[in-house]
């Protein structure tokens, strides 16, 4: 069973949620983001989602852009993240899951792109701008691989579109919380919590939702409702405002980290 699917069947069990924080992989270097990785995972992280950088990131804000030019600039690159990774499952258990562009993969080769992401130790990816029609490629090779393709959905999505785009994502469905792009959010909508309900009735995947949350409160409510919470402009927030002292960058994220994390668990 893919490791995605097993913590939430471990969470189940145990009556808690998903806490999963985003990062961009190698920001603001490799050597520093492998430590930010596993302080995330020591913080209480239960599944990790790292960014693979990409020149035109049309689904991230101003935030996670700067954080990919970041990583750009010092070298990273697809084979350095897969690198990165490797290294780290020697030490984690947690699953690692990757967000990227469709660009990337399909420049790569997709089934290469899955094939050694699995080698290496990832376990799905997010690929925010494949739409579902379009998407047979790649997730029939995923499923061979069991590798999980996890698709996403919005406050726009009709009904009828979220239950077949549930039926098609695989370890979770990932729901945006706003339309836009990603970024930190002073208020959530109020809307949210009553959206969330009526989409839990119609899959019984889990529903874990990302975009804008941005502390421990906020994670608290949306995970009141929900299967799990992403969290990532709030903690790249974080590494940019620390450049020059790695170490309390480090820090600071696991500390903020472990407060949402407990939060999220309750």
């Amino acid at each position: 069973m893919n490791r995605i699917n097993e913590t939430f069947k471990r969470l189940r069990a145990e009556g808690k949620k998903a806490f999963i924080p985003y990062v961009t992989a190698g920001d603001p270097d490799i050597r520093t983001s492998k430590k930010i990785v596993s302080a995330l995972a020591k913080a209480g992280a239960d599944i990790i989602e790292l960014g693979v950088p990409f020149s035109d990131p049309l689904a991230d804000g101003p935030t996670i852009q700067k954080a990919i030019q970041r990583s750009l600039d010092a070298g990273c690159s697809v084979r350095k993240v897969f690198d990165m990774v490797r290294e780290l499952r020697r030490r984690a258990s947690v699953p690692f899951v990757f967000m990227t562009y469709y660009n990337i993969v399909f420049n790569y080769g997709i089934e290469r792109f899955i094939r050694e992401a699995k080698i290496c130790g990832a376990d799905g990816i997010i690929v925010p701008d494949l739409p579902m029609e379009e998407s047979k490629g790649l997730m029939d090779i995923a499923d061979r691989e069991d590798f999980c393709l996890i698709m996403l959905t919005a406050p726009t999505t009709p009904a009828e579109r979220f239950r077949k785009i549930a039926g098609r994502s695989r370890g979770f469905v990932y729901y945006v919380s706003l339309t836009g792009v990603t970024g930190v959010r002073e208020k959530l909508s109020d809307k949210l919590k009553g959206d969330i309900k009526k989409l839990k009735k119609m899959t019984a995947k889990p529903v874990c939702v990302g975009f804008g949350i941005s502390n421990p409160a906020q994670a608290r409510d949306v995970a009141d409702v929900s299967d799990g919470v992403i969290v990532g402009s709030a903690i790249i927030r974080l590494i940019e405002k620390n450049p020059d002292d790695k170490s309390a960058m480090v820090e600071k994220v696991e500390v903020f980290a472990g407060a949402v994390a407990k939060a999220v668990h309750g």
